[in-house]
């Protein structure tokens, strides 16, 4: 595995590193186990200095390190800017809320002769995260702040093409006061992968990518018997009913497929619009397509980012001619692209089958499938007939039939209009093949915590 920084605009490469050695897995995993022994020992009040400065240097580097994530991954600079500060205040969010979150819980037992019942939140160990490239800070965020303030160390193994964020993210903790070993950043290979879950020092593992990936990771956590959380893909429904403003509609529809240039996991993949709106959306939604410009995602004109690599690029353009050979409709949509870059046509796919494989695939990019629903039955029916369950949108005026409809609908989270949020205190996470276990909030919290039951009983109690 080759980590690199290469620009998906440019084509210039940047930066390489060298893969990690196996020595220096293994003592990297000495160090975080050495650390957590310190580390879990910690009151909160040092663990919450520690996030509260990560917080400070977050926001007072927020130009440099934004710039990073324009040139590794090709984030339009406004949306860098906004990562930063969502990132920011996930580890506010920890600081502010995790004390009270990991707090001693008595419990209310039924016979007195039980005697006094309390759960204790206490941390694992070492924990292994793997990354994905699309949000190179706000991954690591969301798993190392409430990790950390569990009392946890991480090791990390971010993608292969973000190595400089993954690398200026451990220095952000180190300079905001966590020990040497509390977050480690490895330029991991596929093969050093396996033994990393398997050292008995790891005590469990959080990946966030593709299907193909988790499927694999959670195999090895399996047979390791370590406890693992996967985020995975996602093929968002956006549910259009016939009475939705569609004049406030369409925008949301247009950005929330297009923002990061459709590489996100809850962007609004799916366009499920009833017959009565249909036409009148398509054409809106068209002519807010062609609107995107696409170009330098450091220009703030820019509207439309690159894909991430050139291979991914290549890698979605194929996806839509195999869904066009099995039969679906592909219309582009605005001005050409640049040739400079890895740019992807905006594409809209009809006429899509369920036969068609491209049906149930996620397109992780600028292609936007759009389906025809009858009524609100038949909408409901095409959003929950998929593989994937992450996240999903319900447009209407009427609020509780917004509510009554996201309800029906088989997924993790649901948003009556607007498209799936990501905030720091609203906790992330699926079902189906789009993973298990949460992140955020206490949800999130609370994944890689041990619940301790300490009891004291009369020791002249019955058994």
């Amino acid at each position: 595995m080759s980590y690199a920084t290469i620009n998906p605009y440019t084509g210039q490469t940047v930066a390489t590193f060298p893969d990690a050695t196996d020595d220096q897995v293994d003592a990297a995993l000495a160090t975080a186990h050495a650390t957590f022994q310190a580390w879990r020992t910690t009151t909160f009040a040092e663990r919450r200095a520690v996030l509260t400065k990560a917080a400070e240097l977050l926001r007072a580097d927020k130009d440099a390190l934004a710039a990073i994530l324009t040139v590794e991954m090709g984030k339009l600079t406004a949306e860098a800017l906004a990562e930063v500060e969502l990132s920011a205040k996930i580890f506010e969010y920890y600081a502010d809320k995790a004390e009270e979150l990991l707090a001693p819980e008595p419990l209310n037992v039924k016979e007195k002769s039980t005697g006094e019942i309390v759960v204790v939140r206490e941390p694992l160990g070492v924990l292994f995260a793997v990354e994905p490239w699309n949000f190179p800070y706000y991954q690591l965020a969301r798993i190392a702040a409430p990790q950390l303030s569990a009392g946890n160390t991480l090791v990390l193994k971010h993608a292969s093409n973000v190595p400089q964020s993954a690398a200026r993210f451990e220095k952000l903790l180190l300079d905001a006061g966590l020990p040497v070993g509390g977050f480690t950043n490895l330029y991991a290979t596929r093969q050093q992968i396996e033994r990393i879950i398997a050292d008995d020092r790891v005590r469990g593992v959080a990946l966030t990518g593709s299907e193909a990936a988790g499927a694999v990771v959670a195999q090895q956590a399996a047979a390791a018997l370590k406890k693992s959380t996967l985020e995975l893909g996602g093929a968002d429904a956006f549910v259009v009913l016939e009475d939705a403003d569609l004049d406030k509609t369409v925008p949301w529809a247009v950005f929330g497929r297009h923002w990061n240039g459709g590489q996100v996991c809850v962007s609004s993949k799916r366009m499920i619009v009833v017959d009565a709106v249909y036409d009148e959306f398509v054409r809106r939604y068209s002519e807010g397509v062609a609107a995107l410009v696409a170009g330098d995602p450091s220009d703030p004109s820019t509207t439309l980012a690159p894909q991430s690599s050139q291979k991914a690029a290549d890698d979605i353009t194929a996806q839509i001619a195999e869904a066009v050979k099995q039969g679906a409709t592909a219309t582009q949509v605005g001005a050409p692209v640049p040739t400079q870059g890895a740019f992807v046509q905006p594409t809209l796919l009809t006429d899509l089958a369920e036969d068609n494989p491209a049906y149930y695939q996620e397109f992780f990019g600028p292609v936007s499938l759009i389906f025809r629903a009858r009524d609100e039955d038949d909408a409901v029916r095409i959003a929950t007939d998929s593989h994937f369950g992450l996240g999903g949108s319900v447009f209407t005026t009427d609020l509780e039939r917004g509510k009554a409809v996201a309800a029906r609908i088989d997924t993790g989270m649901v948003f009556v209009n607007h498209p799936t949020l990501v905030k720091a205190d609203v906790p992330f996470g699926g079902v189906k093949r789009s993973g298990f276990g949460r992140e955020l909030t206490d949800l999130g919290l609370n994944e890689f915590v041990n619940h301790k039951v300490i009891g004291v009983v009369d020791i002249d109690a019955e058994f």
